[in-house]
């Protein structure tokens, strides 16, 4: 029997059945990986021996009537995460050689809770990009086309989940990194309410993994199923057990509902800064017939939703404000003196983002002023509405584009070309207020890519777009092995 692509959940029902064993399933995963990923590049650090070792372990522990949620389920991982022993670079070349003595805090959760680590996936340099290559491991494909981007900068991990490279991944999301990989993969991911999921040793090289707050990024799980999103996801819930771990435990609240129909739903496909191609509005329509179909409320408008063009704006500022933040002088001073170079009327994504990283003090206090009010916005609307459905970016996989930096390319859309910059839209409409969206396929486009929806929920109610997810995959079907 094949495993490959069986959920993470299915799998953890046979190996307790003794069905199958730990190291059966991991070295069915190693040698797909050996065979199949030579044309994909997902996994960018192979630990084949010590996988070897913690399933023989695992099945060790079974024998003895141990158990743990990831027992002996075979799993990859975010370059980006420290792993004690292995390589982290984040595509850096003067990093290559950097290796971490210490397991960050996700890892070691994963590592508790029985799961096998095949290796580490690729991402692009510094993870900003919506690609995912580097000059240390090269370019990694999509398995649906592999002219064609896997997304980034969690690309690594999605691409490997659709090809059959383990059952659950562990990536990050700041910019849509989750969310756009699995959109264009085929895959489900979910971005946690910000603050949620501890990010200690998510860090780039060589700075310490201190247990700091981080503006608008997070960590969070990938699968192939939405079910296998909550399994993985309550593994790596919690606070930091160096700081908000000493005083504070775990109580997500449940699902708003339980039933498909009772859902009330806010449906959105149009951004007022950029189109929507044909092919993610029809995957967008396709959840919201399904939702009309069980008898939820679904609306397209209300005066609820916060204005989505300074959303976006704020969102751009805010990022550029931290990305910047551990850019070199020299380089800083360049942003600084292209930044008053802009003309006033210069008032497009691109300009807001460098005008957002040369930000002082005073300026990010604003804007993060501005934030708390869409965020009390926000409140009022899921109030009204239990969860948004959105695009993800404007549309699927595109082709692998490498000559430029991302401030100077276009996006196709439909044929007509738009700024790169802009489909960040959409990613910011949850990141920048901090909410919870679940990723999830919604079936193939015309030419045959996946196509994807984001499922935004309230915050800290991440199980209510969960369990969403999980109603629509039983109502359009889930993940599609790439033919």
């Amino acid at each position: 029997m094949e495993w490959s692509f069986r959920a993470a959940e299915e799998l953890s029902a046979a190996f307790r059945a003794g069905e199958v064993t730990s190291v059966e399933l991991t070295e069915e995963a190693i040698a797909r990986i050996e065979r199949d990923d030579k044309a994909i590049n997902a996994i960018c650090v192979r630990d084949f021996d010590n996988a070897r070792t913690a399933a023989r372990a695992a099945d060790e522990a079974r024998a003895r009537g141990e158990d743990g949620p990831l027992l002996g389920i075979p799993v990859t991982v975010k370059e980006s995460y420290n792993m004690a022993g292995l390589p982290t670079t984040w595509g850096m070349p003067q990093f290559k050689d950097y290796v971490p003595a210490e397991d960050a805090v996700q890892v070691a959760r994963i590592k508790a809770a029985g799961a096998v680590i095949l290796g580490k996936t690729n991402v692009p340099l510094m993870l900003q990009d919506l690609q995912s290559y580097n000059e240390i491991y090269g370019t990694t494909s999509n398995p649906w086309d592999h002219d064609r981007t896997p997304g980034g900068s969690s690309g690594g991990s999605a691409a490997a989940l659709a090809s059959g490279f383990g059952a659950l991944s562990i990536a990050s999301d700041i910019a849509g990194s989750l969310r756009t990989p699995a959109h264009f993969c085929g895959v489900y991911a979910h971005k946690p309410t910000l603050g949620l999921v501890a990010i200690r040793g998510m860090v780039p090289p060589p700075a310490p993994a201190f247990p700091t707050d981080h503006d608008l990024a997070v960590v969070g799980p990938m699968a192939r199923t939405a079910r296998d999103l909550t399994l993985l996801l309550d593994v790596m819930a919690g606070p930091d057990p160096l700081t908000r771990g000493v005083a504070y435990d775990l109580a997500l609240p449940p699902a708003r509902h339980d039933q498909l129909g009772d859902f009330r739903v806010l449906v959105l496909d149009e951004h007022p800064l950029i189109p929507t191609s044909s092919a993610v509005r029809a995957g967008v329509n396709r959840v919201a017939g399904a939702l009309v179909d069980a008898g939820a409320k679904v609306e397209r408008h209300t005066p609820l939703l916060p204005d989505p063009t300074e959303a976006a704006t704020l969102y751009v500022q805010l990022l550029g404000a931290n990305l910047a933040s551990n850019f070199p002088a020299e380089r800083y001073e360049q942003l600084r003196a292209h930044a008053a170079g802009l003309n006033a009327d210069e008032q497009g994504l691109a300009s807001m983002w460098l005008r957002g990283m040369v930000f002082s003090h005073r300026d990010w206090t604003q804007a993060n002023n501005r934030r708390e009010q869409h965020r009390h916005g926000w409140r009022q609307l899921f109030a009204e509405f239990d969860a948004v459905v959105s695009p993800i970016t404007a549309t699927p996989a595109f082709p692998h584009d490498h000559e430029k930096g991302v401030g100077e390319r276009k996006i196709d859309i439909d044929g007509v070309e738009y700024p790169f910059l802009d489909q960040f839209a959409w990613a910011g409409l949850a990141t920048m207020p901090g909410l919870p969206a679940t990723a999830i396929p919604t079936g193939l486009s015309p030419e045959g890519l996946p196509v994807g929806v984001q499922l935004i929920g309230p915050m800290f109610e991440d199980r209510t777009p969960l369990r969403l997810a999980e109603l629509l995959e039983q109502k359009i079907g889930g993940f599609q092995a790439p033919q």
